[in-house]
């Protein structure tokens, strides 16, 4: 079942193109990797799909309700951590789920305290429930991203770079997490780094200059014309040495 379906989808900023027709479709339980250069667009892309930014023409359909027209119902199946997690540092990692809880009038059958325990659980933040956030490493204030993210369970994790800055110990638990959440949910990662993507994701899109180079699952990217070839090949000939 097709979860998310983006057609035409175009953004301006002033007179420069950001995203360039951008058509594509996410089925239930998939991961998708979004790849591309700084500058791409892939950011903009996060930021329309997830209702934070308007498109100048074009539409999103999420669960087959319209992003644009009916944003409340449509980002009601969309859990999201940023680049740069909205997190407050005087608070601890539970009042901070909590508030986080009763900003997206989470209504479900759980009770809060379960709901929020179980993601604790979940993202490995038992331990830490009652410490401030300021006093986490960076590692663990990523989990608690990750773990506003899930709050109210959506059915759509939309994760921008989840493991930039953290150590390689970090990023391989972050990684592994993202895999086990890929099991319950439809996840779109966006990441510089190849090796990410290449673990982690079902399907790849590149992005360049605001267009779509490649749509495809990762088999059939790096096996062309009877060949293998390494995913940064492809994303070498299709961003740098590109002739579209």
């Amino acid at each position: 079942e097709t979860l998310i379906e983006v057609k035409e989808l175009t953004k301006y900023y002033g007179e420069h193109l950001a995203v360039d027709h951008l058509t594509f479709s996410v089925k239930e339980g998939e991961v998708l990797g979004f790849l591309g250069p700084n500058g791409a667009g892939k950011s903009t892309t996060m930021n329309m799909l997830t209702g934070y930014l308007s498109a100048s023409s074009g539409q999103i359909r999420i669960n087959g309700v319209d992003l644009f027209e009916s944003p409340l119902e449509a980002k009601r199946n969309i859990g999201y951590l940023p680049e740069l997690p909205p997190l407050y540092m005087d608070m601890t990692v539970q009042e901070y789920l909590k508030f986080m809880y009763r900003l997206k009038k989470v209504q479900g059958k759980e009770k809060r305290e379960e709901h929020i325990a179980k993601i604790c659980e979940q993202v490995k933040l038992t331990d830490v429930r009652g410490r401030l956030i300021r006093h986490l490493s960076k590692g663990y204030r990523q989990r608690v991203g990750i773990a506003q993210a899930l709050i109210g369970d959506p059915g759509i994790l939309i994760l921008d770079e989840p493991t930039v800055g953290l150590d390689p110990n970090q990023i391989l638990e972050i990684r592994s997490l993202i895999e086990k959440l890929g099991k319950k949910h439809t996840v779109i990662l966006s990441s510089h780094i190849m090796q990410e993507i290449q673990a982690v994701c079902d399907r790849i899109l590149i992005l360049c200059e605001g267009r779509l180079a490649a749509y495809d699952t990762k088999e059939n990217l790096t096996r062309q014309g009877g060949q293998e070839k390494s995913l940064e090949e492809i994303f070498f000939s299709l961003t740098v040495g590109r002739d579209f």
